[in-house]
């Protein structure tokens, strides 16, 4: 199916170019073709041990277009991923914003949580996989098992909603009221969010948010979510480290993770990540997972990233490690 997509995309002129594409003075349309080949060379699951074969596929195809006049922006994201069928087109995010002349921004509309290190969409992480994520090659067996800590990720999770947003010397403070479990916009049903970013040091970036979802039902959890991340440019080097919190209301105690990054320019086209994460899985089941993932820029529109992962679960679920190939053409 996401071949049938990309051809027509591709028939109808709207991916393949070298920058994006100017419709108007007002409109322009960008996007990225995002592929990768993975193997699994060996796991432990619940069901027993063996060897997942290779895969390969166009993990995401996605098309932005991004409207402008005056102080009012409106977009578009259309893409092949929407978390649960990654083979259906799926309209990913959809929002207008209205900017205010003082710092003051309004956006209403379907968007992604401001909560997370590793945010939105693959051309913008420095790895192939995420910090909490196991591949599916070692999750397929018992997905409901894994906790997601990946809060930003808009291909697993958007809410829709009213946010506003304030940027002032050296921060920016953000809200959100939203509703994310498809029940209608009730009082009961309201998912709150704020999040503050404070840049006023130079090469510092500091962020602190908190988001709380309502339970569909008083059988549900209501659940609250706590994240806290920094990274530091020193020269060649960005360091990184971010910390989680999930507290749902009708379990005991809470879920935590936690996450450490260094990645490195070695040269203008070629760098190198290091990353280290632990989470909680559950109340007797933690992951440890460890990252080596050289990048290289072939071309000012197409990148390539390499990446070797080796995970630890507890209680043997899912031990093992991942080879991964990506590359990502963005225009």
């Amino acid at each position: 199916m996401k071949n049938k997509i990309l051809a027509t995309l591709v028939a109808f002129g709207l991916v393949g170019s070298v920058s994006a594409i100017e419709i108007n003075d007002n409109l322009s349309i960008n996007g990225f073709i995002d592929t990768s080949y993975k193997q699994a060379k060996a796991y432990t699951s619940i069901t027993g041990t063996g060897a997942k074969a290779s895969e390969f596929g166009i993990d995401e195809v996605e098309l932005d277009f991004v409207l402008l006049t005056g102080n009012v922006q409106g977009e578009l994201h259309i893409d092949t991923e929407d978390g649960d069928n990654d083979t259906a087109l799926d309209i990913e995010q959809v929002k207008l914003s209205y900017s205010l002349d003082n710092g003051l921004t309004f956006t209403i509309g379907r968007y992604g949580s401001s909560l997370g290190f590793e945010r939105e969409d693959p051309t913008g992480l420095s790895t192939h996989t995420r910090a909490y994520e196991l591949s599916s090659a070692f999750n397929a067996d018992t997905p409901a098992l894994f906790s997601n800590f990946n809060l930003g990720n808009v291909d697993a999770k958007t809410v829709e909603g009213i946010a506003v947003s304030y940027q002032g010397e050296g921060f920016t403070v953000s809200g959100s009221i939203d509703e994310s479990n498809g029940a209608d916009l009730e009082a009961s049903d309201l998912d709150y969010e704020i999040s503050l970013t404070y840049t006023g040091i130079e090469n510092l970036t500091a962020f602190i948010g908190y988001r709380e979802e309502s339970g569909d039902t008083a059988a549900d959890s209501d659940t609250e979510y706590l994240n806290l991340h920094a990274s530091y440019q020193m020269g060649k080097t960005l360091l990184a480290a971010e910390f989680t919190n999930i507290d749902m209301s009708v379990v005991n105690g809470g879920e935590d993770a936690f996450m450490l990054m260094a990645n490195h320019a070695i040269s203008d086209k070629l760098s190198a990540t290091l990353r280290y994460s632990e989470s909680e899985l559950s109340s007797s089941v933690d992951a440890t997972s460890i990252t080596l993932a050289p990048s290289y820029q072939i071309t000012e529109n197409l990148g390539a990233i390499l990446e070797y992962s080796d995970y630890d679960v507890s209680n043997a679920i899912a031990d093992g490690e991942l080879l991964a190939v990506e590359l990502t053409y963005t225009f």
